[in-house]
């Protein structure tokens, strides 16, 4: 069956997932950076005597710098485009690694993790934009989750790292699990350069012979290819009847003036866009996940794991489990709909929160007891929150925010929602210790669950389904009521040829 336009909505691209594929692999990096750092932490402290407090510092510098690095990505990618400026994530990656494996000393090492942090910027920044620019509507969530996919096969990288490193000597080991992503980053910035430009950008640039080529690439046929074309000429202010090969178009297409519409003279429609894409990005973070990715080993410890190997071990399973519900949620976003899995994502995780929360006080209540059922149940709970996150909450805030901004403002509004990202990453990060020591480690979670009561409203009174539309369509969308929006989708389940 084919929607109009002459897209078809059987058929899956192929070289349009294979670029998303390599794109979404800087992800990868990132989530091992990410996930090494909780079990390199344990052994820095050791080493370095530094205090809980510089723990907390180095744990969330990290997205500190990754908040300017997702702004200057967005303008980087208007001006340099998509593809050159995931080499630029990689360069940067690779040069933050070397500093962090090298690292004599703290002041060294917090250097290369605030290098690290703009290349995470970037790399949190163009992954899914580049992905939702090349793909189709009908498999667009699947491709532009790729890249928290590729998150959480890092993160689960980095535990493995931890448990393989470990092992060696205290000054060795955690220099080689930090160190070593700077392989990674070499390699991948070579292959980047083969990858096609997105064919959006090249129209913004008024490239139209090249950005028709690649659109006969990542399209199913050469009607659907033409369909693409002219919508993103229309959506771009070209004449559609226009057959050159190059257009000079004006210098607002690499960016300037964005700031402008999207925060002093923004229409309704991008309001509420705006809104919805800090407040995705806002709550991702909120809800407290950082705080079992980055300090699950103490997590456990407060549970009644000891051992340093058992911690690692346990941790883990974070990681293996956040990988599957990942993977699960992949194949579930283009079918049962963004709205959906955010949703009952975000219930399950007020329901894990509020167990972990009270387990965690009962085990610190009865200081000293071997409490076996409340250590389990703990480690369950942290599963489940996991699981519950990564099956909705984790893929759909890229994906949504990625797709709702029009063409002209998406890189540099999508990079605002990663700054947001970013920020409440740190926050959290830096705050968790000092946190749970303040409130205890079980009020903490409450605290998290209390956040994520909130999002769930936030999110079922201010986010239309996006499910099936193309990019168009998404200005439309947010200018309706969302009452209204999802009934309209449930009468058009066959989306329109994509545009921008």
């Amino acid at each position: 069956m084919e929607g109009g336009g002459g897209e078809s909505q059987t058929k899956f691209n192929k070289y349009a997932a294979a670029c998303a594929i390599v794109a979404s692999m800087i992800s990868i990096i990132f989530g091992y950076d990410t996930g090494v750092m909780s079990g390199a932490m344990i052994f820095i402290k050791d080493e370095m005597k530094i205090r809980d407090t510089q723990v907390e510092v180095l744990a969330g510098i990290l997205n500190l710098c990754a908040l300017a690095g997702s702004l200057l990505a967005g303008r980087t990618s208007d001006y340099i485009g998509r593809r050159y400026t995931i080499v630029v994530a990689c360069v940067i990656f690779m040069l933050g690694s070397i500093l962090m494996g090298y690292g004599p000393n703290y002041g060294i090492l917090m250097t290369g993790r605030c290098v690290a942090g703009i290349g995470v910027g970037f790399a949190l920044m163009i992954a899914p934009v580049y992905s939702a620019e090349v793909s189709s509507p009908s498999s667009r969530g699947f491709l532009t989750s790729l890249p928290e996919l590729g998150i959480s096969i890092g993160i689960l990288l980095g535990y493995i790292s931890n448990l393989i490193f470990g092992k060696l000597s205290l000054k060795l080991g955690w220099r080689l699990m930090l160190g070593i992503a700077a392989i990674p980053s070499l390699i991948l910035g070579f292959g980047i350069v083969q990858m096609p430009e997105s064919p959006r950008w090249l129209v913004m640039q008024g490239r139209l012979k090249e950005a028709k080529k690649v659109l006969q690439l990542v399209s199913n046929s050469t009607e659907e290819a033409e369909a693409r074309f002219h919508d993103i000429k229309v959506a771009a202010g070209i004449d559609e009847n226009c057959n050159e090969e190059f257009v000079k178009l004006p210098k607002n297409t690499n960016g300037e003036g964005v700031w402008k519409e999207l925060l002093l003279r923004p229409t309704p429609a991008v309001r509420w866009i705006l809104i919805a894409a800090i407040g995705i990005h806002f709550f991702e973070h909120a809800v407290g996940i950082e705080a079992v990715v980055l300090y699950s080993p103490r997590i456990f410890k407060k549970a009644g794991v000891t051992g340093k190997q058992k911690l690692l071990l346990a941790t883990v399973g974070v990681g293996l489990t956040k990988f599957t519900f990942i993977l699960i949620s992949t194949f579930l976003i283009d079918r049962v709909g963004r709205r959906r899995l955010l949703l009952t994502s975000t219930a399950g995780i007020v329901a894990s929160l509020t167990v972990l929360g009270s387990c965690l006080t009962i085990v610190e209540y009865h200081n000293g007891q071997n409490l076996l059922w409340a250590l389990c149940l703990s480690i369950i709970s942290t599963y489940v929150f996991v699981a519950f996150f990564n099956i909705g909450l984790a893929p759909v805030t890229w994906v949504y925010s990625s797709e709702i901004f029009p063409l002209k403002l998406r890189a540099q509004g999508y990079a605002i929602g990663v700054a947001v990202n970013r920020l409440m990453n740190a926050t959290i990060s830096m705050s968790f210790i000092s946190l749970y020591k303040a409130i205890t480690i079980g009020g903490a979670f409450f605290l998290f669950a209390g956040i994520s009561v909130t999002a769930w409203f936030f999110f079922y009174f201010l986010f239309p389904e996006t499910k099936g539309r193309s990019l168009e369509e998404m200005e439309l969308l947010f200018t309706k009521g969302i009452k209204a929006t999802n009934e309209t989708l449930q009468h058009q389940p066959t989306a329109r040829s994509d545009n921008v």
